[in-house]
C-alpha cells in the first residue's frame, strides 16, 4: 500500500496575477456584503465545513491532499475549491520551499468566519491573534514548518481516504501538535499529532512523531521521556516514529532495542501507508503491523488526571 504525496501530478495552471508565494487574491474585488456571506455560509456542503475544520485545526493542506480525502477526483475537488475561493471560504498560495508547483490552501475570510477561534501561528503558538484572516495565512506562508506541517497531515489524509474504502474503519479524533500540546500540558509532550483510529472492533489511540532527518538520532529518542511521564496517569497510546528511509528506522530499532518503554513505541516510513503492515514495533521487531493492531490503552477513567480519555461516540458517558 502506497501513500499519495503531495506534487504526484503535472503543476497546476497558475494564474497571471498569482505571484511567487503570496495568497492569491480573491476571483472578486468586491467585498461581499453580510447578507451575502450569511448566504454563502447557508450554502456550505458538510464536506466544505469538514475541510475548513481542518484549515482551522491543522493550517493547510495540498491540492492533492484535499482531493485525496474527500473527493471523487482531482477535478472535481479543483472545481469545488474555486467556488470556495470565489466565496472567499478557502484562500490559496504557492510555496517555493516545499518543491512543489501545487497550490496550498488555508482559511480565507468567511472560513475565519466560521472558526474564530482557529489555530493563528505555526511558529509561534503564544502570538497575538492576527488582524485578518490575510495576516493569518502570511504567518502561515512564512512558516519555517510548511513541509513538516503537509508531511504530518499526509499520514491523517491517508488514513481518512482509506476510510472511504473500508467501510469498517474511522478516524475518530484528528489533533494537531498545539491541540495535543495543550490537553496533555501535564506530561509536557509535544506530539506533531494526535488522532484516534478505528477499524473493526479495534480502536486504538496513537502519537506521532513525524521524522524528516533534520534532528540526531539522539534528541528523537529524548522525546520519548516525556511519554513516559503521561503513561504515570493518562492514556498508554503508541508512539509512532514515522521517518524517511528504512535506514534511519533501522537506527532507532537498534538503539531501542531491548529498552523497556512505558508507552508502546513503533516505528514506520513516509512512503508505506499508515493504515497498512507499516509499523514495527521497539519491543517485536519481527512482523511488521496494521495500525490497529497496535497495543493501546485509554488510561484511567479519572477526570481529574486523564480529562481527554477518548470515548466512542457510540457510547454514553
Amino acid at each position: 500500500m502506497s501513500t499519495t504525496t503531495a506534487g504526484s501530478h503535472p503543476p497546476e495552471p497558475r494564474p497571471p496575477h498569482s505571484v511567487g508565494s503570496s495568497p492569491s487574491p480573491s476571483l472578486s474585488s468586491r467585498r461581499p456584503s453580510r447578507q451575502e456571506r450569511l448566504e454563502h455560509l447557508r450554502r456550505l456542503t458538510l464536506r466544505d465545513r469538514t475541510l475548513l475544520g481542518w484549515l482551522a485545526e491543522h493550517y493547510l493542506l495540498s491540492t492533492d491532499q484535499i482531493s485525496t480525502a474527500l473527493f471523487p477526483s482531482r477535478r472535481a475537488a479543483l472545481l469545488r475549491l474555486a467556488t470556495l475561493r470565489t466565496i472567499e471560504a478557502v484562500t490559496r498560495f504557492v510555496d517555493v520551499t516545499t518543491g512543489t508547483s501545487q497550490y496550498l490552501y488555508a482559511l480565507g475570510p468567511l472560513g475565519a468566519v466560521l472558526h474564530p477561534t482557529a489555530y493563528t501561528d505555526p511558529d509561534r503558538p503564544t502570538a497575538r491573534p492576527p488582524r485578518s484572516s490575510i495576516e493569518r495565512t502570511e504567518r502561515i506562508v512564512g512558516s519555517r514548518k510548511l513541509r513538516h506541517l503537509l508531511g504530518v497531515n499526509q499520514l491523517f489524509v491517508d488514513l481518512h481516504a482509506y476510510t472511504r474504502t473500508d467501510p469498517n474503519a474511522r478516524l475518530l479524533r484528528w489533533w494537531s501538535e498545539q491541540h495535543a500540546t495543550a490537553a496533555y500540558a501535564a506530561a509536557d509532550i509535544r506530539p506533531d499529532a494526535h488522532g484516534v483510529w478505528s477499524n473493526g472492533d479495534r480502536t486504538i489511540g496513537f502519537f506521532l512523531e513525524h521524522d524528516n532527518n533534520t534532528e540526531n538520532l539522539g534528541r528523537v529518542l529524548r522525546k520519548l521521556r516525556a511519554y513516559e511521564r503521561l503513561a504515570e496517569f493518562g492514556p498508554r497510546y503508541p508512539v509512532l516514529l514515522r521517518v524517511r528511509s528504512r535506514r534511519r528506522e533501522v537506527n532507532i530499532l537498534r538503539a531501542l532495542a531491548g529498552v523497556p518503554t512505558a508507552m508502546p513505541v513503533a516505528t514506520g516510513i513516509h512512503d508505506e501507508h499508515p493504515a497498512g503492515p507499516a509499523w514495527t514495533l521497539t519491543s517485536d521487531t519481527g512482523l511488521r503491523r496494521w495500525l490497529h493492531e497496535l497495543p493501546s490503552d485509554h488510561g484511567p477513567d479519572n477526570r481529574a488526571t486523564n480529562p481527554h480519555r477518548f470515548v466512542p461516540p457510540d457510547v454514553d458517558e
